[in-house]
């Protein structure tokens, strides 16, 4: 479609609900990331990836979208939430979850985000997708173009969540081993100390 035919002041339905969603997704991408809260942070990461897969179901990428949701939704946040499980970690709040690098976080995200909206907008200025027409992502053209292109950044992902897994359960068992030595270490010097005022006393009589 041509250039003339859209416009910033007349925007579609879906473009009105493109926004909407983007809007929710953003507010629940800031509170992931600024709550203290381990359990809720992993919970509005759902929210946040969710509201990516809408959003690419609006711009007629179908099968990315669903991707989204089987991949992100269904395998990364589950690995997320075993990993808190396994490490146990806090459920409410988690003074450790803080930070005194607010600030260059801030900024770099900020910096970040400009120059990714800038090499986007400058990329495709004049680009223009038919929102109200046929799905343009299909799964046949994207399937072959990701698992031809990117097999290899897709498998290096996989090892690494695997590896991420791998590790919870490793430092899970560490903790309990040294928390059972603890107890063990504990229960030694009761006894010892029992036992070696039991000798004292028969020792005065």
């Amino acid at each position: 479609m041509s250039l003339a035919a859209h416009g910033f002041l007349s925007p579609s339905g879906v473009e009105i609900a493109f926004l909407l969603v983007g809007l929710v997704t953003f507010g629940a991408a800031l509170v992931t990331v600024t709550t203290k809260q381990l359990v809720h942070a992993a919970l509005w990461l759902v929210v946040t990836l969710g509201g990516l897969a809408v959003e690419y179901l609006l711009l007629t990428a179908e099968f990315i979208a669903w991707v989204q949701v089987l991949i992100y939704l269904g395998s990364v946040v589950v690995l997320l939430l075993f990993g808190l499980m396994l490490t146990k970690a806090p459920i409410g709040r988690s003074p450790d979850a803080d930070s005194g690098n607010r600030p260059v976080a801030l900024a770099v995200a900020v910096v970040a985000a400009v120059s990714l909206v800038w090499v986007v907008a400058d990329a495709f200025r004049t680009t223009w997708i038919d929102l109200d027409g046929p799905a343009q992502g299909s799964t046949e053209v994207t399937g072959h173009f990701l698992f031809r292109n990117w097999v290899l950044p897709f498998e290096a992902l996989s090892v690494l969540l695997l590896a991420a897994l791998v590790g919870a359960i490793v430092l899970s068992r560490k903790r309990g081993a040294t928390a059972k030595n603890g107890t063990a270490k504990n229960s030694a010097t009761k006894n010892g100390t029992a036992a070696s005022n039991s000798r004292s006393g028969k020792e005065q009589r």
